[in-house]
C-alpha cells in the first residue's frame, strides 16, 4: 500500500471514530433534557458510508443529505465544535443555532444540509447537479437518503429529471433496513432496492456499507464515471444503525440476535482490524486515535456550553428579503 493510500485509510478511520464518539457524547447531552431540543437522529453504525464516499470525492463536490446528518458534516470537515454548538442552539453552530440536529449546513464546505422532511432534499440535489452542469463546473453531487425516502413522490420527480437531463448526481440510499420501525420489505415491493434506478435509465450498484474500503473503492469508480460522462448513478449502500430511529425510539422491533449479528460487522472494528493485521497500524496507535476523538467530542461540549445564544433579532435575518423600503417580502433566504 502506498503512503497516500495508507494516509487516506487512516483518515477514514479517524473520521469514523470522531463520528462515533461525537454521537455518543450527543446521546449523553440529549438525555440531560436541558441541552438539545427537538428530534435527534444518531449515525452510529453507518459511519463507513460517509467516510468512504467522502474519501472518493473532491472537497468542492456538492453534498446534501437527510436529517441523520451529523456524520456527513463531520466527514466533510465541519468542526465538532460547530456541530455540537448547533445541537445546543448556539450562535456558533454551523447553522448559527437556528437549525438544530436535523438542519446542519456548511456552505463553505459545500455541505447543503441536513433536511428534515423525508425526500424533499432530492429535488435540491437534482438542482445542484443541474447548476454545476450548466456552469460547466466539473462537480459531482452526492445525495444521501434513507430507504424510506424511495417511496416519496419527490424521489421519482428528482430521479426522473436527473435521468432526463443526464445530470452528474449520485443518489446514495443508506439502506439500514428500517423506515423508522418498518422493515424495508414491508414498505417496498421491490426485492432489490438497487433496481429503482432502472426506471430512470440510471445504472445502479449495491455496495457493502459496513466496509469503508469497499465504499471508497466503489464510489471512486462511480464518481469518475459520473464526472466524465455527466450521468446520474444510483447506489444502494447496505448498512445498519445500532440505535433507534431517533433518541425517542427504543428499537423494540429488532431482536437481540439481529443486533448482535450486525455489531459483529462494526465498520470501525473492521477497518482497524484490517490495518492492524496488515501491520499498518498498532493497537496503541488506534487507542491514541480513539482517545483524540473522545477528547475532541468532550471539548465540543465545553465549547457549546460557553457559546452565546443567538439574538432574537437573528430570526429576521433569514426570514425576509431586505428591499429598499425595508424587510417586506417573506422568503427563505
Amino acid at each position: 500500500m502506498d503512503k497516500s493510500r495508507l494516509e487516506g485509510e487512516l483518515a477514514m478511520l479517524s473520521q469514523m471514530l470522531l463520528i462515533r464518539r461525537f454521537e455518543e457524547r450527543t446521546t449523553q447531552q440529549y438525555q440531560r433534557g436541558d441541552r438539545i431540543g427537538g428530534f435527534c437522529h444518531l449515525y452510529i453504525g453507518q459511519e463507513a458510508v460517509i467516510a468512504g464516499s467522502v474519501a472518493a470525492t473532491r472537497p468542492d463536490d456538492y453534498l446534501i443529505t437527510a436529517y441523520r446528518d451529523h456524520g456527513h458534516a463531520l466527514a466533510r470537515g465541519t468542526s465538532a465544535d460547530a456541530c455540537m454548538a448547533e445541537l445546543f442552539g448556539k450562535a456558533t453552530g454551523c447553522s448559527k443555532g437556528l437549525g438544530g440536529s436535523m438542519h446542519y449546513f456548511d456552505k463553505e464546505r459545500f455541505m447543503y444540509g441536513g433536511h428534515a422532511i423525508i425526500g424533499q432534499h432530492l429535488p435540491l440535489a437534482t438542482g445542484l447537479a443541474f447548476a454545476s452542469k450548466y456552469r460547466q463546473e466539473d462537480r459531482v453531487t452526492l445525495c444521501y437518503m434513507g430507504d424510506g425516502a424511495i417511496n416519496i413522490g419527490a424521489f421519482h420527480e428528482a430521479l426522473n429529471m436527473a435521468g432526463l437531463f443526464k445530470l452528474p448526481v449520485i443518489f446514495i440510499c443508506e439502506n439500514n433496513g428500517f423506515s423508522m420501525g418498518t422493515h424495508v420489505h414491508r414498505s417496498n415491493p421491490l426485492k432489490e432496492i438497487v433496481n429503482r434506478g432502472r426506471g430512470y435509465d440510471m445504472p445502479g450498484v449495491v455496495i457493502d456499507g459496513m466496509d469503508a474500503r469497499v465504499v471508497r473503492d466503489s464510489l471512486a469508480e462511480i464518481v469518475e464515471t459520473v464526472r466524465r460522462e455527466s450521468q446520474p448513478y444510483w447506489v444502494e449502500a447496505r448498512t445498519y444503525r445500532y440505535r433507534g430511529h431517533s433518541m425517542s425510539d427504543p428499537g423494540l422491533y429488532r431482536t437481540k440476535e439481529e443486533l448482535d449479528k450486525y455489531k459483529n460487522l462494526d465498520p470501525i472494528a473492521k477497518l482497524s482490524t484490517q490495518l492492524i493485521d496488515e501491520g499498518k497500524l498498532t493497537k496503541e496507535q488506534f487507542d491514541e486515535m480513539d482517545d483524540h476523538a473522545k477528547q475532541v467530542s468532550t471539548d465540543a461540549v465545553k465549547f457549546a456550553e460557553e457559546s452565546p445564544e443567538p439574538p432574537v433579532e437573528a430570526l429576521y435575518d433569514y426570514t425576509f428579503v431586505h428591499t429598499v423600503d425595508g424587510p417586506t417580502v417573506a422568503a427563505g433566504v
